[in-house]
């Protein structure tokens, strides 16, 4: 019972998106309307024309009943075009609306929503799920329509020339009812499968996608093979398991109506021989009968088409209905002066996983650099990642100049941070784009080319076929690794913020450009609070301060003398890693 009211709120909800183009969606229903009135049409003309024509041989009728016949198949041919064409136009914009609604969820969804869904997954709500609602959000209504009245047009003339016979065709009605409920639930739950099965084929060629020479290095084809075989066959099984449920009903429906029909037909033969109906009535009641399993059949299978965009609803919905990052600063920070301080945070990435950090608290000047530096999942990347808010503080508080930063807004936050990663996140798309991204795109092209000087990249990017047009590929391919790092340094340098985050952002490159990057880092540093988390040991023995982190806290801190004269943690480091990388 819990079921229906449920499918009932999801549909009405997708037909919130057709409610824009209401008025070309009504041109298609009544386009519908004409084209079901042209059956029941179709088959009163049988009357006329067996009885008139064949039987009384009337000449009038004769001329008439072929004009009529044209006119009845031209109209339903225009109104069929016109109909159609609306229908179309109407499901492409509601398929649109509804992908550029969920993009735009998608980006403004918090950092732990894409740690617990893999890409695949969210792709194939985009590129299959939405493509399921196209049939559910405006065919299903304009054929439920024009079938339904289709229906009640030749059971009107039907009870018109035989009102007992047409009853006795009515008594299918609840079986056909039974038998749709029953498959009903089989193509609901066997339409998620289907979904949840692409969301795994997208997931697995995305990954040998991005990954094609690591597949390729350790021999890892077979591998990959097996994995998007049995993806690609689990999605085989549930299609045929829906495909199998889908045809099933067809059948079944046709079996009883033709066993109805078979009857009436006897019935109907009985009637002719006494005389109790003519052989124009009986030729256009079996017409009409014969005339309504075509809607019939439409309606039934229907059920297989709402089904399926009713479970992408159920996918599409869950997707939009995700709360979005939590911004409920007032404040907007201007240009800040870089003040950093963390006030006994704590923090988990989930509630049942163990600390990331733990009792941290520190305090970072304006203008002052500070170098992280720590085992690999010692909690330094946490730490940049709370400051840009990507996670919200649950214990303690981060304060930026004096200031919570969950009283800022996102965007005056973000406005004031620049981050260069060790996985530089770079578009398909110019090299002058790329620097220039987002809020900077308004940047003058001298603008982009300083801070392309400025970080080394200019000298690779004059060489390149077309400048600054030069697109260069997903992820920045037709780079190299050093080349990309330098135009995320570019594009941190565009956007001039007073707060500078590397984290590992020299990792891939050579000595030499490593050299220019330090040149500009020092450049760049001047009046800015830069954190440096654990890349080469030239940059952290020129930091102001290093803290050493372990186990998510501050265990030492000081400058590189200090600590190597202590003996302590960092000393230790140090000499692990004495050819020059501290990881």
């Amino acid at each position: 019972m819990g079921k229906q009211p449920k499918d009932t709120h999801l549909y009405l909800r997708l037909l919130r998106y057709v409610r824009p183009y209401w008025r070309l969606f009504v041109v298609s229903v009544l386009a519908m309307i004409i084209v079901a009135a042209t059956d029941p049409a179709l088959a009163s003309l049988l009357k006329p024309m067996l009885d008139g024509a064949f039987v009384e041989k009337d000449p009038e009728t004769i001329r008439i009943i072929p004009l009529f016949l044209i006119g009845i198949f031209l109209l339903r041919g225009i109104a069929t075009f016109i109909g159609g064409a609306s229908l179309h136009w109407v499901a492409n914009k509601v398929i649109m609306d509804v992908r550029n609604d969920m993009f735009n969820r998608l980006l403004i969804l918090p950092s732990r929503y894409y740690d617990q869904h893999n890409s695949g997954a969210l792709i194939s709500r985009f590129t299959y799920d939405v493509t399921q609602i196209r049939d559910a959000s405006t065919t299903a209504i304009t054929i439920s329509i024009r079938d339904s009245l289709s229906v009640i047009g030749l059971l009107g003339w039907m009870l018109y020339i035989n009102w007992k016979l047409t009853l006795l065709c009515l008594i299918c009605a609840p079986v056909i009812t039974f038998i749709v409920s029953v498959i009903r639930k089989r193509l609901r739950k066997m339409g998620r499968k289907v979904q949840a099965s692409m969301g795994d084929i997208n997931h697995i060629l995305n990954e040998s996608i991005q990954n094609h020479k690591l597949v390729k290095l350790f021999n890892g084809q077979i591998h990959e093979s097996q994995r998007f075989y049995d993806a690609n066959n689990n999605n085989r099984k549930f299609m045929m398991k829906f495909a199998i449920a889908a045809v099933a009903s067809s059948p079944s429906v046709q079996l009883i109506t033709a066993v109805v029909l078979a009857l009436v037909v006897y019935i109907a033969t009985l009637q002719a021989s006494a005389g109790a109906i003519t052989v124009g009535e009986f030729g256009s009641f079996i017409a009409a009968m014969v005339m309504i399993m075509t809607p019939v059949k439409r309606l039934v299978a229907l059920n297989e088409h709402l089904q399926k965009g009713l479970a992408a609803c159920e996918s599409i919905f869950e997707l939009l209905d995700q709360p979005p990052e939590r911004d409920a600063g007032s404040s907007r920070a201007q240009r800040i002066k870089g003040d950093i301080e963390f006030r006994g945070l704590s923090f988990r990435y989930n509630p049942d996983d163990r600390k990331a950090l733990s009792n941290v608290s520190l305090h970072i000047r304006p203008g002052e650099t500070v170098a992280l530096v720590g085992q690999s999942g010692s909690g330094k990347t946490t730490i940049a990642s709370l400051i840009p808010a990507f996670y919200p503080v649950t214990e303690g508080e981060i304060r930026l100049d004096g200031v919570d930063i969950r009283d800022y807004t996102l965007a005056s936050l973000r406005a004031n941070i620049a981050l260069v990663s060790q996985d530089v996140a770079l578009f398909n798309d110019t090299l002058r784009n790329n620097i220039a991204y987002g809020g900077m795109k308004n940047a003058t092209d001298e603008q982009v080319r300083h801070a392309a000087e400025v970080a080394h990249a200019w000298e690779f990017i004059e060489k390149m076929p077309e400048g600054l047009n030069t697109v260069i590929g997903e992820k920045g391919q037709r780079l190299s690794g050093g080349q990309r790092q330098r135009l995320a340094i570019a594009r941190a340098i565009l956007k001039d913020a007073p707060v500078l985050i590397l984290d590992e952002a020299t990792s891939s490159l050579d000595t030499e450009s490593e050299h220019h990057i330090q040149e500009a880092l020092d450049t760049i540093r001047q009046g800015r609070t830069c954190i440096i988390i654990a890349h080469r040991l030239s940059t952290i023995e020129n930091a102001d301060r290093i803290l050493v982190i372990d186990q998510g806290q501050v265990v030492e801190a000081g400058t590189h003398d200090e600590l190597i004269s202590n003996e302590g943690a960092y000393a230790r480091l140090h000499r692990t890693n004495f050819a020059g990388t501290v990881h």
